[in-house]
């Protein structure tokens, strides 16, 4: 089956970004301090907590990376593989939740120089910037896709057009906006994804006709990866959602312990529905569309069923990719305001000053973002990247936290250190030897460093 633009399921998108501007503008005439703006005045409860964790993890990652990239160039069995670090990931989560909200933070970077130190503060800040940046620019990218499949326009024009609405988003309201737009885009989500499998499905002529025409590697647990090459897939994403700062800001915006652990439940039923939706769809999108590009899996069935149900995945499409920018541009923005500005240029702004300075940030680190995804191939290439460094930098020192009461800062700082340079090393300066993630030796390395660290300086201690 060819692909041809359809520019009548532009009027889908259309809709759903105008009630997603009327919404933004609406509630951002509830923010007032910084607070309002970046923790939503701690106001979420559970259902809405539930739908902003759901649409800020679930963006362009899986929509033009993730599972459904992996599904269309792998096979089905390594994209439902990708369901289980979220689902760990979430669990742990929900166990350290009370602590995250103790902390009272508005950034990881406060949580680690609270343990660490203030080099622990200055280095999470940018390892914070290098991460959430690259993914802010593959959303941006997703939108690009989705604009070329309905208009025919070139997907860096599409680019430029996602990266405009999702730099305004992030900026009208903060997260007292954002939250509620995500809870609206969760739910259609949902929604979307459960019309469009048995119809696309139907479509491609069942099961039978899906799997003769995909090729025969498709059909193993690993499709064609060695186990290791599997693994690198695997492991970026659970170590960004352990220590993801977007996640940690939103479990801190709830009501209280009992609004984020329903809303925590709520979050991980859903993700078993929507993962394994997006693998089958990317599954028999290979079926129907043999050729593409594998980030365009899921968006091209949109044109081989009927207009009324691909209008609606097309939405569902961009309420994940518009959601996941502007939560992780507004998470970045805070960074620079509170641990760069605040602390090194303006230490006595008030809270309105505060307030202003985020909002120009955004707009700042969002045009960096457009430029970033102009030096990557495909969307899954500059989410692994924006994963490992989190995941490798960030989460080992953050879950020692609040899990091994023994590490010190020497440790701590060192492990973070370790997985950055060793992230950028493996993936830039020798090119992703053996065609391996990074995640497979970067994340390791940082563990053990850590581990390694923090007992040989214990000793040193103690013999002193």
């Amino acid at each position: 089956m060819e692909l041809q633009a359809n520019p009548n399921l532009l009027w889908f998108i259309g809709i759903y970004a105008l009630i997603m501007v009327g919404l933004g503008i609406y509630m951002s005439r509830k923010v007032s301090t910084s607070t309002d703006f970046i923790l939503a005045g701690k106001s979420l409860g559970p259902l809405v907590l539930m739908g902003t964790l759901l649409a800020t993890w679930t963006g362009s990652g899986s929509i033009s990376g993730g599972e459904t990239s992996v599904s269309y160039s792998f096979g089905l069995i390594p994209s439902l593989m990708l369901m289980v670090p979220t689902l760990i990931g979430i669990l742990t989560l929900y166990v350290i939740a009370p602590k995250i909200r103790a902390f009272g933070k508005y950034t990881i970077s406060g949580i680690l120089e609270e343990k660490y130190g203030v080099s622990a503060r200055n280095l999470a800040s940018i390892i914070v910037l290098l991460a959430y940046v690259g993914i802010v620019s593959y959303q941006m990218k997703g939108f690009g896709f989705i604009l070329n499949l309905t208009t025919g326009m070139s997907v860096e024009t599409g680019t430029l057009i996602g990266g405009a609405l999702i730099i305004f988003l992030a900026m009208i309201g903060g997260l007292r906006s954002v939250s509620q737009t995500d809870a609206v885009s969760g739910f259609l989500m949902v929604g979307g994804l459960l019309i469009t499998v048995p119809v696309i499905f139907s479509v491609a002529g069942g099961w039978d006709t899906i799997v003769a025409n995909v090729p025969s590697s498709h059909l193993t647990a690993t499709g064609g990866l060695t186990t290791i090459q599997l693994i690198g897939y695997l492991l970026p994403s659970l170590f960004l959602l352990l220590g993801d700062q977007n996640m940690y800001q939103r479990l801190a915006s709830s009501k209280g312990d009992s609004s984020s652990k329903k809303g925590q439940i709520g979050w991980l039923v859903i993700m078993l529905i929507i993962s394994p939706s997006i693998s089958l769809i990317a599954f028999a999108s290979r079926s129907l569309f043999p050729d593409i590009d594998p980030g365009m899996a899921l968006m091209a069935t949109t044109l081989a069923m009927p207009i009324a149900i691909g209008g609606i995945l097309l939405a569902a499409a961009s309420a994940f990719i518009i959601t996941t920018g502007n939560s992780y541009l507004l998470s970045a923005a805070t960074n620079m305001t509170y641990d760069i500005y605040g602390k090194y240029i303006n230490k006595d702004a008030s809270d309105q000053k505060q307030l202003q300075m985020t909002k120009l940030f955004i707009v700042i680190l969002g045009v960096f973002s457009y430029l970033l995804i102009r030096f990557f191939p495909t969307v899954l290439e500059v989410q692994m990247y924006a994963y490992t460094v989190y995941g490798a930098g960030i989460t080992p020192a953050i879950l020692a936290v609040f899990f091994w009461k023994r590490v010190n800062a020497i440790g701590g700082v060192s492990s973070m250190v370790t997985g950055v340079i060793t992230t950028l090393l493996w993936e830039i300066a020798l090119g992703k030897p053996f065609e391996l993630n990074s995640v497979v030796i970067s994340v390791p390395a940082a563990i053990i460093v850590l581990i390694l660290v923090t007992l040989t300086t214990q000793n040193k201690n103690k013999n002193k």
